[in-house]
């Protein structure tokens, strides 16, 4: 994903409540929907839609007043960012991320198993 692209902790807020609408909503059905976990100002949610739209991660479309919905599905945006990650911190390698988080203790040994079958399953 390009730096253009690439979404902030506050954004991504933004673009949960639109991938758990399911539809196209409207700038205040967003904060109505953050207002108890944020509490963000009306401006800071029109701050952070323009910061989206600016980066083409979400589209609007004017009706009595503006809807928003998102460019990409929330497993695609996944895939990218998970992309993004393992090529920025291992080189692109999948292995090398799964190594280190095997060697950090990250995982359990019953994750580790219930990756093994996950593996063993989709080869």
């Amino acid at each position: 994903m390009e730096k253009k692209n690439t979404v902030s902790d506050a954004e991504l807020e933004i673009l949960e409540v639109l991938w758990a609408a399911g539809k196209a909503i409207n700038a205040s059905e967003i904060r109505a929907a953050l207002d108890k976990k944020k509490g963000w100002e009306r401006t800071t949610v029109l701050t952070l839609i323009r910061r989206l739209l600016d980066k083409e991660i979400i589209i609007q479309e004017k009706r009595d007043v503006y809807y928003y919905y998102p460019v990409l599905g929330r497993n695609e945006y996944i895939q990218r960012e998970t992309r993004s990650f393992v090529d920025k911190f291992f080189s692109g390698s999948s292995r090398n991320l799964a190594a280190a988080l095997v060697s950090s203790d990250q995982l359990t040994k019953e994750e580790i198993e219930e990756l093994r079958d996950f593996f063993h399953q989709n080869i």
